[in-house]
């Protein structure tokens, strides 16, 4: 099955409502066991199209890469924020996820109308919103955020893995796969890891050991 084409009918629809500035707002790292949750928040210029947008993980590397750089140089306003695992541990990772959108988009420059987000509603905006469903599929300014989200993420957990190649990071990212699941039985969690995400039964024993 070919991947699904995001396009601008959305953020089209809301214009012509009389919203002029449609962010999109997505995260990624949601379920991962170590690192941070990664938010992005994009306007995109109708003036200057990207072309190929998709949901993140429905992309290759090379081609989240290319349009990254893309989607920033073409881009009205895009902006960054993330949740460190201590956020994600002090409050939970859906409000530490939806703190790190809704910092993403106040960062924004100009602030949008109306901002449009990957199924959830962010609390706390001065502007309207929409949730979308799986709109990071659809909406192109949502797959435009989730691939500088995604980008991000990946060039944090191969910075983590410079650091400390133990775990694995630059392979799996964070994420439970077995190499990371053994790489924890052998040498515990590090400071990189979310003390409070029970996942993997092995790594729920962890957490209680340590």
């Amino acid at each position: 099955m070919a991947p699904t084409r995001a396009t601008r009918t959305i953020e089209n629809a809301m214009r012509r409502w009389g919203f002029v500035l449609v962010a999109g707002a997505d995260e990624v790292g949601r379920g991962c066991l170590a690192g941070p949750v990664v938010a992005a928040a994009v306007v995109l210029d109708a003036a200057r199209p990207v072309t190929g947008l998709r949901d993140s993980k429905q992309l290759t590397q090379a081609a989240r890469e290319r349009l990254d750089e893309v989607i920033r140089r073409r881009a009205r306003a895009w902006a960054i924020a993330d949740s460190s695992p201590a956020d994600i541990d002090r409050c939970n990772i859906h409000r530490a996820s939806l703190d790190a959108m809704r910092r993403a988009v106040l960062q924004l420059t100009p602030l949008p109308d109306l901002v449009l987000v990957d199924a959830f509603r962010i609390p706390q905006l001065p502007m309207a919103q929409r949730g979308i469903i799986r709109g990071d599929a659809s909406c192109a300014a949502i797959a435009a955020a989730s691939i500088i989200a995604k980008v991000s993420r990946d060039r944090l957990m191969r910075d983590l893995h410079e650091a400390d190649d133990r775990y694995g990071y630059a392979r799996h990212k964070g994420y439970a796969t077995a190499e990371h699941l053994a790489a924890i039985a052998r040498h515990g969690l590090s400071v990189h890891h979310r003390r409070s995400f029970r996942q993997p039964t092995l790594f729920d024993a962890l957490v209680e050991a340590s």
